[in-house]
């Protein structure tokens, strides 16, 4: 009997492992098939590099499949993924016969190195699922723009074509881009770089259903400005669940920085950025406070401004505009010196100024009232003229700056001096600059001048926001981009701009700190030892850019017109000597050594900041984060505003 029993229960136990086993092997073939029902698609395929990738992963995972249930002694079957499960699309002939290659030989080597042998001949088969078409613009039949439909897939991948919005006409010319503009108006920002809209059409699908996932590649630019709208627009309608917010990419042999990004429709996914788990991925490829939330200021607007755009060679070199303002009065009776000025842009403040001056007519003036001013009419006649009508010109003034910024121009001309820092820079610099020099669009300039302003702008807070509301120009050490709207409009000042109490000590702190900043800094900058003033006397014009250097004892009447002589007093070098030593001198080496007194003129300034915002002196940079994004929400009126840590 006892034996009877232990026959039964082995039966019983074979039968059970016999039941476990077909479960497993319903199990693992229904992986299998889930596997080989997945279908990827590269909507810009090139040469066919991510779908090999992508059939190659397949492929492994299908493999781990296979080898459980061999181990299991369930099974062994042959692969069944294969490169049908794999859709792209490409515009370039060449790219799209190199994909279908591409694709095919992966297989036959990812065979043969795993110990399948070789698939079906022919060997090398046709491909009807790798397309070859636009992606993003086709038309219908009655020629119209529509967006062209994709093959539905599980996941899509790839690598979209980088261009800059200010580069899309110069490349695809003006038909194809008002096509683009009109047929993702209100979708896609006009000023996006072109991979944009492969963002877009991904996030789309998604929305409609016909799409699980997506993972593409984006120029790191695409975390600010423009760009990041289209992230804003994923995040409305799914999430992003993985991202790489800052990568080197070789690019034609050139390093670039890309964004890495996942999304879907939100549901069921953790979320890692860089490498890190974490509970959401804001827009701005950030994983922790979302400052995407912050609002424009109304309180800040119109301060600040980007610098007038020359388009062409208006600007000149100091010998040139030095004779041209020592020319005498012109068939109009007015000087040269009405129409002519110095000239910065970014190079002259990060590094040394190279005494430029350009021609400036204004904002409007014609033809004939521009060629008055002799000298410097002729000399744009024999170069503006021709580089503008090479140009992608918005205006037939050829004389006439591309954007000279007219309220900018009439914003700057309340004071005697304006603040500047550069759009792109590795350091966040602020200076002060004369009234008659004209900023590039190369700067930001701001229309306050006062010593307060200067501070908080200087100041650690600022730099903080500045530098999570900018986007980054390459890797981090190049610096970031500085915009008025998200750095500076967004930005919460201690007191609203022109309201702060110019008695109370707090904002007298900030600014004598400021102050002794500027000082120590332009005396490094020019020792007194090394440099002299050259003061330059040429006639102008009473009333006009040069009124303030006229002087008053020289003045005369020349029908309707009263002229002076302008004595113009600025800084140079002793002799050659010193010029080589003070070529050294700049502000990029001078905060990249960071000298000691530099240090601690910089912690004077953010401590009176901090005071000014009733903050403790040596709160970590996530904590000043929060608290500026509180003040501005609170001053936005926000009703999701939380209570403010400032006074």
């Amino acid at each position: 009997q006892a034996e009877a029993q232990t026959l039964a229960g082995k039966r019983q136990a074979a039968r059970e492992k016999t039941r476990i086993g077909r479960q497993i092997a319903v199990l693992l073939t229904g992986f299998a098939d889930e596997i080989a029902q997945t279908t990827v698609l590269d909507p810009a395929c090139g040469s066919g590099n991510f779908l090999y990738v992508a059939l190659r992963q397949l492929l492994d995972l299908e493999k781990e499949v296979i080898t459980l249930s061999a181990d299991l002694d369930v099974g062994r079957f042959f692969p069944t993924v294969s490169p049908s499960q794999l859709y792209g699309i490409e515009i370039n002939e060449y790219a799209h016969e190199l994909a279908q290659a591409t694709i095919q030989i992966g297989y036959i080597q990812w065979l043969r190195e795993n110990g399948f042998g070789w698939p079906s001949e022919p060997i090398l088969k046709e491909m009807d699922t790798i397309q070859r078409r636009d992606a993003i613009l086709t038309f219908d039949a009655d020629g119209h723009p529509v967006e062209p439909e994709w093959p539905q897939a599980t996941v899509v991948v790839g690598n979209p074509p980088f261009l800059g919005g200010k580069l899309l006409r110069r490349e695809l010319g003006d038909v194809s881009v008002d096509q683009l503009f009109g047929l993702y108006d209100g979708r896609v920002a006009r000023e996006s770089d072109l991979c944009c809209y492969w963002f877009e059409r991904a996030r789309r699908e998604i929305e409609r259903g016909r799409l699980c996932r997506a993972g593409l590649l984006a120029t790191q630019g695409i975390r600010g400005g423009a760009n990041r709208r289209i992230l804003d627009r994923i995040k409305q309608t799914g999430d992003i669940f993985w991202a790489q917010s800052d990568r080197e990419w070789i690019l034609e042999g050139a390093a670039v920085h890309v964004s890495m990004v996942a999304f879907g429709d939100g549901t069921g996914v953790d979320r890692e950025l860089d490498g890190k788990m974490v509970s959401q991925i804001n827009s701005d490829l950030t994983g922790s406070l979302d400052l995407t939330t912050a609002r424009r200021l109304k309180e800040n607007l119109g301060i600040s401004f980007m610098g007038d755009t020359k388009g062409g060679p208006f600007d000149i070199p100091d010998a040139l505009a030095r004779e041209m303002l020592s020319c005498p009065t012109n068939p109009n009776g007015r000087p040269n010196s009405d129409v002519i000025r110095p000239w910065v842009n970014a190079r002259d403040i990060t590094g040394r100024s190279r005494a430029m001056w350009i021609i400036d007519f204004g904002t409007e003036i014609s033809e004939a009232d521009a060629a008055a001013y002799e000298a410097p009419f002729g000399h744009l006649l024999s170069s503006a003229r021709e580089a503008r009508a090479l140009s992608r010109t918005t205006r037939v003034e050829w004389w006439v700056h591309e954007r000279p910024r007219p309220e900018m121009r009439a914003c700057l001309a309340r004071s005697p001096e304006f603040i500047a820092t550069p759009r792109h820079s590795k350091h966040r610099l602020f200076l002060l600059l004369p009234a008659e020099v004209l900023p590039d669009s190369a700067l930001i300039a701001f229309s306050v001048d006062d010593a307060f302003f200067f501070g908080v702008l200087h100041s650690r807070p600022h730099e903080l926001w500045a530098r999570r509301r900018g986007s980054q120009v390459r890797e981090v050490e190049s610096g970031f981009r500085y915009t008025p709207t998200t750095c500076f409009e967004t930005f919460p000042f201690p007191w609203p701009p022109g309201h702060e109490p110019q008695d109370d000590p707090r904002v007298q702190a900030i600014a004598a700190a400021a102050e002794d900043l500027v000082e120590k800094r332009d005396r490094w900058l020019d020792p007194p030892e090394w440099t002299k003033v050259e003061v330059l006397e040429f006639p102008g014009t009473v009333g006009g850019p040069w009124d303030w250097f006229i002087d008053p004892a020289t003045i005369v009447a020349r029908g309707d017109v009263k002229l002076g002589t302008v004595r113009y007093p600025r800084l140079v070098p002793c002799d050659e000597a010193c010029a080589k030593l003070l070529a050294k001198r700049t502000l990029t080496n001078l905060y990249n050594e960071r000298p000691t007194w530099l240090d601690l003129a910089n912690q004077r300034l953010d401590q009176a900041v901090s005071a000014a915002y009733g903050w403790p002196a040596a709160l970590p940079d996530e904590e000043i984060l929060e608290r500026l994004l509180a003040l501005n929400l609170e001053r936005a009126g926000s009703s999701t505003a939380r209570p403010s840590h400032a006074r």
